[in-house]
């Protein structure tokens, strides 16, 4: 054994009585009324024993069993010296029992003392006051010696038991505790989790339609301020109308996407691709239900790269193209390059660099980059 062993506590949750289930406490009480009821009854019994001499005897049971109140007390409180005097204070209690003819009471408390003190005070403090306790009971007990050594030997063996299982009850407790704090931490995880897919759903709404509804709004704006002509004004405005309205079919499906109330991936890719001409969808592999934030990763990233097609190569040819394996899924969007359009320097929308970041947090990755004819962005997400 290390030093740690011999001077360290049982700890409270062994010596406090959570854990302890209802029979078992009722059994601990019920043996320390009857002891006590012992106590009593040696006192009172006697027959050459004065009225004066069974109330001494009565009331030094009584302050044995306040003091062993305070000796639980001290040590679940890890208080050694408190402790240590009030374990003194119950053998000074047996001997002058001993010494005053009630020879029972002070046998039962120097058995006390020695499982008591292996049972809740730290083993080094523990044997000694033990060793002095079970000494003083073998010395005074009248019984054969080998019923005294087995007396003693049991006694000794029962407190030390009673030591590992109350440790044993405290560690289950401990255990429990941390269990507890584990699931309040991961609920707590899954919540800020849950948030931030929502921020996400919404940021990517938003920031995708909003922005491209200011370009055409500044547009109008601009025009009427030169004094175009009313058809240019109100080719912006039914444009950011148009936008819009894509924005609230979007705010809709991040809604669905919240509930787990998704469409299919091929009907909502056929959707978006049928907006762009000259854009067309093939899907490959083994269609099947794909987890929310990965479905809504695979959306979110094919609805960008088309808004990028219509942004920076109008009228180019797209090649949409969805692969299932085994334990991802791709999709590709390859356009053949175009004419810049009027809304290539916008800047807004939800950007290669938010794509970058919602493949990442499933663990997937996203290139994006020119090829040999236009612009191709690849995703891969697993599942």
């Amino acid at each position: 054994m290390t030093e740690n062993v011999w001077t360290r506590w049982p700890s409270r949750e062994a010596l406090g009585r959570n854990g302890v289930t209802g029979p078992r406490l009722l059994l601990t009480w019920s043996i320390r009324l009857l002891v006590l009821g012992m106590l009593l009854w040696s006192a009172f019994s006697r027959s050459d024993v004065g009225p004066w001499d069974a109330l001494a005897g009565a009331a030094g049971v009584l302050l044995a069993g306040l003091v062993s109140w305070g000796f639980f007390r001290t040590t679940y409180a890890h208080r050694l010296v408190p402790s240590l005097a009030l374990m003194g204070v119950l053998l000074g209690i047996a001997v002058a029992a001993q010494a005053t003819g009630f020879r029972g009471p002070a046998l039962v408390i120097w058995c006390g003392c020695g499982v008591s003190s292996l049972e809740r005070l730290p083993l080094a403090a523990a044997l000694p006051v033990a060793s002095v306790a079970l000494t003083s009971y073998s010395a005074f007990n009248n019984d054969v010696w080998l019923t005294t050594a087995a007396a003693v030997a049991g006694m000794a063996l029962a407190g030390y038991v009673m030591r590992l299982d109350a440790e044993a009850r405290g560690n289950a407790q401990r255990l429990l505790v941390q269990e507890r704090a584990a699931r309040a931490a991961e609920a707590e995880s899954a919540a800020l989790a849950e948030r931030a897919r929502i921020a996400r759903e919404i940021h990517d709404v938003l920031a995708h339609s909003l922005s491209a509804q200011m370009v055409h709004l500044e547009a109008a704006r601009l025009l009427l301020e030169r004094g175009a002509d009313r058809q240019q004004v109100l080719e912006r405005v039914v444009a950011a109308r148009g936008m819009a309205r894509d924005g609230l079919s979007e705010t809709r499906q991040a809604l669905s996407a919240l509930r787990g109330d998704l469409s299919p991936l091929e009907d909502f890719l056929t959707e978006v691709v049928g907006r762009t001409d000259g854009a067309e969808v093939t899907v490959t592999g083994e269609c099947r239900p794909l987890p929310v934030e990965a479905s809504q990763a695979v959306r979110r990233v094919a609805q960008e790269a088309m808004t990028n097609v219509r942004k920076h190569a109008p009228g180019a040819e797209v090649q949409v193209r969805l692969d299932y394996s085994d334990h991802e899924v791709t999709l590709r969007v390859r356009d053949s390059g175009g004419r810049p359009g009027e809304l290539a320097g916008s800047g807004g929308g939800y950007g290669l660099l938010g794509m970058r970041e919602r493949a990442e947090l499933l663990g997937g990755s996203l290139d994006a980059g020119p090829d040999e004819e236009g612009f191709t962005v690849t995703l891969k997400v697993p599942v």
